[in-house]
């Protein structure tokens, strides 16, 4: 879920209806209406990100104090997905969503996202990476290999 909450993922659903409505004649025949649709509501979300983080009555998200509980901080923490997926940052959680859920392509989630295809790949292994340590834990410390002789 894009937004982390359900009752947010409805507005923006409504919006990006509404959007796509207004916008209709902008949609080309014979190109897939459900990137067209996802592209839109990137864009919004983008928007009210970006609107929200000016607006007087709210803080910045950089000006947000860090949660004093880490749950990636404690061996042994799980969470289920729902909410390791509103775990992750926004960047990671969006190309994560577009290639594993929406299987779309490195080059089509590059293209919605309006990044290079190098940044979706950065992203989605980190969002992999992340979310595996979420949903499992950190990985236990492995012993270093001993090193062996190959030639003399």
């Amino acid at each position: 879920m894009l937004t982390g909450d359900a009752a947010r993922a409805d507005d923006l659903v409504q919006d990006t209806l509404e959007r796509a409505c207004v916008k209709w004649s902008l949609w080309q025949p014979g190109s897939v209406l459900r990137s067209w649709l996802l592209s839109l509501m990137h864009n919004l979300y983008l928007n009210g990100l970006r609107d929200w983080r000016h607006d007087d009555a709210h803080a910045a998200m950089d000006d947000v104090p860090e949660p004093a509980h880490d749950p990636t901080a404690q061996l042994g923490v799980r969470m289920d997905l729902q909410q390791a997926l509103a775990a992750l940052p926004v960047p990671m959680r969006e190309v994560l969503l577009l290639v594993a859920v929406e299987e779309y392509s490195y080059a089509e989630a590059a293209h919605l996202l309006g990044v290079p295809v190098g940044t979706v790949m950065s992203r989605l292994h980190r969002a992999r990476e992340q979310l595996r340590v979420l949903m499992t834990g950190p990985a236990p410390e492995r012993p270093p290999a001993a090193l062996q002789l190959v030639k003399r």
